[in-house]
Order: structure tokens, then sequence, then C-alpha cells
């Protein structure tokens, strides 16, 4: 097979990022194909449906899926509320993935993708050959689909990264299975609750997700039901005035006030805060709670459970017969990289980019959405829908309208830059905080702070993309 004529646009997944994609390739007279690994529509996000996004619906709406949707009688939600997860899905995400019917495919794995006859090794008229992409089903069967091009909105929500501050698993990690948890809890599942209530946690995580996590077991310990629960957050830096994000700097508000809530937690003696922390070992006492040891020695007071939410990190594997040009440090495309490189800078605000910056040596293929940040953080749904919307321009050749910038992003609020990674962190001097110390204590950070009502989990994905 030599032409690429009549055949689809592969889609990989239904998450929030994969569903604007068809919606605009649709728009472009395009056939997609979406290929959803779950047995529904956004999979990921229904793993999180119970937390509380810090975008508003008015942007958590792509406004291409908008007008595929308004012929069925769709109502867009008030732009100015925040959902939850499971909202996002109800509301949104599954009467759009009903509108592109059997342009998607569930419960249907992608394992490989490559060019039709061609390994990553050959050159001979390899662009002229269609991608095929290799798919199993939950029933057993497996399939191949000959592709015009591959958009690769998979996200990151299945590869989480571990609490090892080495990038690879703590020493014990894995045998403490029982008691960790890579995602921010459901507190109102009763068994989950009973798994936390009255219980020490220990929380391994800068980000919004530990942030989130923090908060919740700050409420559950306020709850009647909850007495004497307590956490410890467990940072590898030390705490200065941008740990906690830009708080009412952000100009998305909910998510500054996420950050608060955090503080809060610690202020008002929920959790306590250990620095400068990074974790080698994971053993057990004789009690078979878990004790965490770090890299310079230190042993922490035994905990009953561990969340580590330390970010998460693409899953590549299936894409390695093509020729991608990623960032060494990031797996992020190598023009997006330098954007979005959290060792250069903490601020949220990321030039909008589009088909040319997601571009790899292997034409035709991308890598869009949570996925296309590699190991960065800070994702925002609409940077994933104008991505799609430049690379659906781009593949129905209008590079006018592709190389077009049509989103403008929010800051942060925080953007003097990460620091250096050994560094003393010192506090902003309007923090309200102090100087943090590498012992393991409780850090006061100044008066009680509210409480964040909305909070958001990394994701993702396809996770949570509104992140």
């Amino acid at each position: 097979m030599t032409t690429t004529e009549g055949l689809p646009v592969v889609v990989i997944g239904a998450g929030p990022v994969g569903l604007a994609a068809a919606a605009h390739l649709t728009e472009r007279g395009l056939f997609p194909l979406v290929v959803e690994a779950g047995p529904a529509a956004a999979s990921a996000v229904r793993e999180w449906a119970h937390v509380r996004l810090f975008s508003t619906w008015g942007e958590l709406v792509d406004p291409v899926a908008e007008k595929l949707l308004a012929p069925t009688g769709w109502t867009r939600p008030d732009p100015g509320t925040y959902p939850s997860g499971g909202e996002w899905v109800e509301r949104y995400l599954r009467p759009l993935a009903d509108v592109l019917g059997d342009r998607v495919r569930l419960g249907a794995r992608v394992t490989g993708v490559s060019r039709t006859g061609r390994d990553r090794i050959v050159d001979a008229d390899r662009d002229q050959q269609p991608f095929v992409v290799h798919i199993a089903h939950t029933d057993g069967r497996e399939e191949r689909v000959f592709a015009r091009a591959v958009i690769d909105a998979s996200g990151t929500w299945s590869t989480p990264s571990p609490a090892g501050a080495s990038g690879l698993p703590a020493l014990g990690e894995k045998a403490a299975a029982d008691r960790t948890a890579y995602r921010v809890p459901d507190l109102r599942d009763p068994a989950v609750r009973a798994r936390y209530a009255g219980r020490r946690t220990a929380v391994i995580g800068s980000g919004a997700s530990a942030f989130t996590a923090l908060a919740h077991l700050a409420d559950l310990a306020t709850s009647d039901d909850g007495a004497g629960t307590r956490g410890v957050w467990v940072l590898r830096r030390g705490i200065s005035g941008s740990t906690f994000g830009g708080g009412s700097a952000d100009q998305l508000p909910a998510r500054g006030a996420l950050g608060l809530a955090a503080k809060a937690a610690v202020d008002e003696g929920h959790a306590d805060a250990v620095t400068g922390f990074r974790t080698e070992a994971i053993e057990r006492d004789t009690d078979g709670r878990l004790v965490l040891v770090g890299e310079d020695g230190r042993r922490l007071d035994a905990v009953d459970e561990v969340i580590v939410l330390t970010g998460f990190r693409p899953d590549l594997g299936f894409l390695d017969e093509l020729r991608l040009g990623l960032d060494e440090r990031l797996q992020a495309p190598t023009e997006l990289a330098p954007l979005i490189d959290p060792n250069q800078h903490s601020c949220g605000t990321v030039y909008p980019h589009g088909h040319r910056e997601l571009s790899h040596p292997e034409e035709g293929v991308y890598l869009v959405g949570m996925k296309s940040y590699g190991r960065a953080p800070t994702f925002l749904a609409m940077t994933g829908y104008e991505q799609v919307r430049s690379v659906a321009a781009a593949l129905a050749g209008d590079l006018e309208a592709a190389d077009r910038v049509e989103l403008t992003l929010p800051e942060t609020g925080v953007c003097g830059g990460a620091g250096l990674f050994d560094a003393a962190a010192v506090a902003e001097p309007d923090a309200g905080g102090c100087c943090a110390t590498p012992e393991p204590a409780l850090v006061q950070l100044g008066a009680g702070a509210p409480a964040a009502a909305a909070a958001v989990d990394e994701a993702p994905a396809g996770g949570c993309c509104g992140a």
C-alpha cells in the first residue's frame, strides 16, 4: 500500500483532547477514527470523577465540539462554574462521544504504530507509506488499521511517577503496594474513607494533586468520623512563596485557591510539612506500618498509608517504531519542551503552540494533550483544544489557519523561575511564610488561610486536562 487516499486519521484516546481532535477533523472534512482502550469515552476522567476542576466550564468546552453538539439540543453549562470530573463527563464528554458515534471505538488498545512495511530503520519511500496501527480488543481480537496520520492523545494517566526521588521506584515501594496509592483518594467512597480516617498518611508531591489530597484529608480530619486523621506532606524541596502557586494573583482563581487550601491544612495543624526529603526507601516497622527513608538517611515517623503524587510520564512504548523528536529531559516534542520546562520557569503561561511545535521527524504523527507535555506539569484543557485545532488545519492543508494563534492562556501569578534544585528556599516577603528547614517538622506558614472550594487532580489526561 503506497497511498493514504481515503484513509482515516487515527486518534489514540477518547479523552477531552482526543474527542476535540475528532470534532476538528470532522469539521475539516477528514475522517477520524478514535481508538479508546477503556470501556467508555473519557475513561481516565471517570477515575477522578470526584475531583473538582479549577478551570471553568467556559474553558472546558471546545468551540468546534460545541458546534457539533448543538443540533442535538445540547445545552452548554454555565460558563462561570466549576464542574467535577464526573460532571465534565456526563454533561459534555459523553454526549460528544455519542455524537461522534461509530467514529469512536471502545475497548480497543493500541499496541503499536509504524509505517506500512517499514520499521524505524528503513528510509526508502518511507513518507509515502500509510501508518499501520495495531489494536488489541478486550475480547482477544487483534486488528490492524491503516491511517493517513496519527494523533496520540492517550495522556499520561496510566503511568504515574513513583515515590523514589531518582525517578525509579523507591526500595520497597512495590512491596508496599497494599498501602500505597497514586491517585487522589475518593473519600466519598465509604471503603476508601475508612482506609484513611483516623490514620496517618504521607502525601508525596508538590503539585495540584498533592494540594487536593491534603485539603481532602484536612476535611476528613474535621468530620465526625475522621478524628485523628493526620497528613505528612513530603516535599523534595523547601517551602517558598511560590510553593502554593499564584494565590490571589492567579488568573484561574480556583487554581490559586487550591494552593491556599494546602497551606491551610498545614497552618491549622492537620498536616506536618517535611521539606528537602527525597525518598530512597519505604520500609515496614514491626507493626506493618510504613517508614519513609530519605537519601540523606533521615527516617520519618511511621505512617499507615502513602499517597504518591509526583506527576506522570508518557508511555512511549507503542510508538517505538516511529521516528519521534523528543526532548531528552521532558520526553516532550523538541520544539515545545523549552516553553514548558520546569527547570527554567514555573509560570503557567505557555506561548500557544500548534502543529509546528508538535511535529516530529516522522511526518504525520502528533502527540497532543497531556502526552505532548511529557513529564512537565500544568497542562490546561484549552491548550489541548488549541493544539488539535492547529493540527487538524495542518492535516487539511490549511497552513494559514494552522499557524494562526487563537488562544490566550491565563497566568499563574508565579513567574519568578523554578529556582535551583538544591538551593535553600526562602519565603517571599508577602507570602506570610518562613524559611524552610531540612528537619522533619511542622512548618507554620502564617495565619490559617481559607480552604479552597475547587480542586483538581493533575492528570490528564486523560487524566484531568482542566489542570
